[in-house]
């Protein structure tokens, strides 16, 4: 079971390296591909687009395919896709990759999600899942950094080579140690969209796209917090990106044991203890231990947010477990824009590289508003249920 886990996480790994290491690599595109660094940003655009529309067409389409065979299928995908991406001769056909590239992100952790939990007693699944997730968080701490070293040394297209060979090495693994397992079930397609119907889904859906951006809208502008409020040097960024990664793996980690203690209430706490660290934010990053500290202490909560999301959502969508699964990852993009979006409006209205931190902090709040109502409704099921 151990080993069968260890093998989701590493297409978890590959993953997270593919989508992050083009933005440490963003330079080096944009000249290998004869374009200026905004026009090469729209890469990560394109698969952040990719992850939100493949993530519930994949799950509704695949929701009564075997789950082991809809994995390889997915990673084999991400193959195709790095590989388009490593060959793109231009910036049109790189943007038609990465797209494709996105594709199976979302699809796979909710299938992976789901396999790990029916791996072990139900007691554990919080901890099954977020062995999966931790794949993802191990990709922010080693393979992005060195991917990202890999192709400065030997050229950009070698980080997408890279991740080739993890999705490779992904499907032997597969294939070799996770147990077959059966179709799905007998969800459709209309099944599985009938998710969207649930009040409970959607509630939540808006927690991870509104509330989660609140994380975003700091992340996105790290490095001039950094050095703009910190008054650190830019050689100081990379350090708290890597204290960043370390908070992000210490919460995905504890995430699960706390959603196997209490899913709800610990959804709630780290939904609470997000909103509270954005909003210090702004005075912590005046000095640079306190901007370390808060970094750190802000991913392992909004990590841990993460992690009791993806429970969250299979707990809720009924029958509909697959879309339900994939669809934390579509929000989590769309919180991504959302977020960078409202924090580069306030920049751009002069209001310093602090403001985007109570910026998070209101989108936080949203958040928070969306799961008392959610709150509300559970305690109006539970007692129908009694």
């Amino acid at each position: 079971m151990a080993v069968a886990l260890v093998a989701l996480a590493l297409g978890g790994f590959a993953i997270g390296t593919t989508e992050f290491v083009t933005m440490g690599l963003l330079p080096d595109i944009a000249t290998g591909v004869g374009v200026d660094i905004p026009t090469a940003g729209h890469v990560i655009s394109a698969y952040a687009l990719g992850v939100v529309v493949g993530a519930p067409v994949i799950a509704a389409l695949g929701s009564r395919l075997p789950r082991r065979g809809l994995l390889v299928g997915l990673m084999a995908a991400v193959v195709a896709g790095n590989v388009l991406s490593a060959l793109a001769p231009g910036s049109t056909t790189l943007l038609l990759a990465r797209f494709v590239s996105g594709l199976p992100h979302g699809a796979y952790f909710g299938v992976a999600s789901l396999v790990a939990a029916a791996l072990v007693p139900p007691a554990l699944r919080g901890r099954a899942v977020s062995t999966v997730m931790l794949g993802l968080a191990a990709a922010t701490l080693a393979g992005v950094p060195a991917a990202t070293w890999l192709g400065q040394t030997l050229g950009w297209r070698s980080a997408y080579w890279a991740v080739v060979v993890l999705a490779a090495l992904t499907v032997v693994a597969v294939l070799a140690v996770v147990p077959p397992t059966p179709q799905g079930g007998d969800a459709g397609i209309r099944t599985e969209l009938g998710a969207l119907r649930r009040p409970q889904v959607l509630l939540t859906l808006v927690v991870a796209t509104v509330g989660f951006g609140g994380m975003f809208a700091v992340y996105s502008y790290i490095a001039p917090i950094t050095t703009d409020v910190a008054g650190l040097a830019r050689g100081a960024v990379p350090w708290v990106l890597l204290a960043f990664g370390v908070g992000g793996f210490l919460g995905t980690a504890l995430g699960g044991r706390l959603a196997d203690l209490a899913l709800f209430r610990s959804l709630v706490g780290a939904m609470v203890t997000v909103l509270a660290l954005l909003l210090v934010v702004g005075p912590a990053a005046a000095t640079g231990p306190t901007l370390f500290a808060v970094v750190l202490l802000l991913a392992m909560s909004a990590s841990t947010l993460v992690v009791c999301l993806q429970l969250r959502l299979m707990e809720v969508a009924g029958e509909a477990q697959m879309l339900g699964a994939a669809l934390n990852h579509s929000a989590l993009n769309a919180a991504n824009a959302l977020g960078a979006w409202l924090g580069g409006v306030v920049i751009a209205a002069g209001h310093g590289y602090a403001a985007p931190s109570l910026v998070g902090a209101a989108l936080a709040a949203a958040g928070l508003v969306a799961l008392a109502a959610s709150a509300r409704l559970r305690r109006r099921e539970l007692r129908a249920a009694t």
